[in-house]
């Protein structure tokens, strides 16, 4: 039973009003945007200088996994030290391992060392996402607005994931095989130093707040966390997916082009239901939103491998789509509640982590299949996925309970807030 029925939410506006937010909304949508170009850009890359979708998504997969082991640990030392220390030295290193793994495609280099390059490209990938999430949870400690910025962020990525694809796809088959890499590589360098010169909002180090707060704890020891980091492997099925399965079923009908498009009005669809979430008053708690979520995804997922045409597609792309925004907004909004604030930055950094895992382990596996079968067979990883991933919240859903039914610790301190829970 929820312990609290929620009668009315904050809106977006009042969002906005938050003191300082436009100095890292802004630039925090410049610096995430090249993020939504990065797999899509690799797949269309590899294809096109070695003919195979199976080694596409291998490179590709060698990427996401690479993140996400690294974004773990790139978020505790940006709560231990600050953004800013861990941002400028990353978006560095990230583009000049983005420019050498083009470089190595264009090159003919064998999969084994396409692979190697993919390893810093991935491991490097700024977490601009988790980081603009960490502010939004240091300025609204407590508020009830911190479910509209889970929306809110939700909204901003997928809006991002609207552009990015379509902007890859049109750079990479209407300029140059490369061109997606080589704009994602100077937009990382040129939005993350952006980012990264807002220092007056960036949450304030855990060294120097552990006297105040206690011992900085690690967000993985939450088993909450590990529930949630589990399940949004399903997410990053549908992701990975998605994309490979979409490019094949597009090379198949001979529109390579209207790889974009569909793609765009899957992302599109997350959008809308991200913006139509922020504005409802739930009277339900996260917990049960959240397994009814997987349960819709789960749903509208089965029916990807029989479309066969353009049109279908793309309406069942974008069904998907507005399943996936309730998901990821309630399993942002859970991890305020479950981790304590010096940890949140890992927190949101092991759930954007799995995400990428799973994307990594669906390319994989939809590119072969798509190789092997066609793109049938590859949509049929996203409902394997989320299939999965809605087991496991089931049997775990206990798990992801806030401390002493409702308690919220934050900056090492109890406050009793009310908190639904089913």
């Amino acid at each position: 039973m929820a312990s609290t029925v929620t009668t009315s939410r904050p809106g977006y506006r009042q969002l906005l009003r938050t003191p300082g937010a436009w100095s890292f909304v802004l630039p925090g949508f410049a610096a995430r945007q090249p993020f939504a170009m990065l797999t899509i850009s690799i797949v269309l890359l590899v294809q096109h200088t070695t003919g195979s979708y199976g080694s596409a998504g291998a490179v590709a997969a060698v990427t996401g996994v690479s993140m996400a082991l690294f974004a773990p640990q790139s978020g505790k030392l940006a709560d231990r030290f600050g953004q800013r220390a861990v941002l400028i030295p990353g978006v560095l290193v990230h583009a000049t391992a983005v420019s050498a793994l083009a470089a190595l495609a264009l090159a003919g280099a064998p999969l084994w060392a396409l692979s190697l390059a993919a390893v810093p490209t991935g491991a490097s990938v700024p977490q601009v996402g988790p980081m603009v999430r960490a502010r939004w949870a240091a300025k609204l400690e407590g508020s009830p607005l911190m479910p509209t910025a889970a929306a809110f962020e939700s909204v901003t990525d997928e809006f991002t994931f609207v552009v990015g694809p379509v902007l890859a796809t049109a750079l990479c088959t209407g300029v140059h095989p490369a061109a997606g890499l080589a704009a994602e590589a100077v937009l990382t360098l040129a939005g993350g130093m952006l980012f990264a010169s807002q220092r007056r909002t960036q949450p304030k180090p855990s060294r120097y707040a552990a006297a105040a707060d206690g011992p900085h704890t690690s967000a993985l020891s939450v088993p909450g966390v590990r529930v949630l980091s589990v399940a949004f492997l399903g997410i990053g099925a549908v992701f990975g997916g998605m994309q490979v399965s979409l490019t094949a079923f597009t090379q198949e009908i001979g529109q390579p082009g209207m790889n974009g498009l569909l793609y765009g009005l899957f992302a599109a669809g997350n959008m809308l239901a991200g913006i139509a979430v922020g504005a409802i008053a739930w009277k339900s708690g996260p917990r049960q939103r959240l397994i009814a979520g997987f349960a819709a995804l789960t749903l509208a997922s089965s029916g990807l491998w029989a479309a066969h045409s353009v049109t279908l597609l793309g309406a069942l792309g974008l069904v998907v789509g507005l399943c996936i925004a309730p998901t990821l907004i309630t399993g942002y909004t859970l991890v305020e509640t479950l981790v304590p604030a010096s940890a949140r930055t890992e927190a949101f950094t092991w759930l954007t982590g799995a995400v990428a895992l799973g994307q990594a382990a669906a390319v994989t596996v939809a590119g072969r299949l798509a190789d092997a079968h066609g793109s049938s067979a590859g949509f049929l990883v996203p409902l394997a996925g989320t299939a999965l991933a809605l087991a496991t919240l089931v049997a775990l859903r206990s798990r992801l309970t806030p401390p002493s039914a409702g308690l919220t610790v934050a900056r090492g301190v109890g406050h009793r807030v009310p908190v639904p829970v089913d």
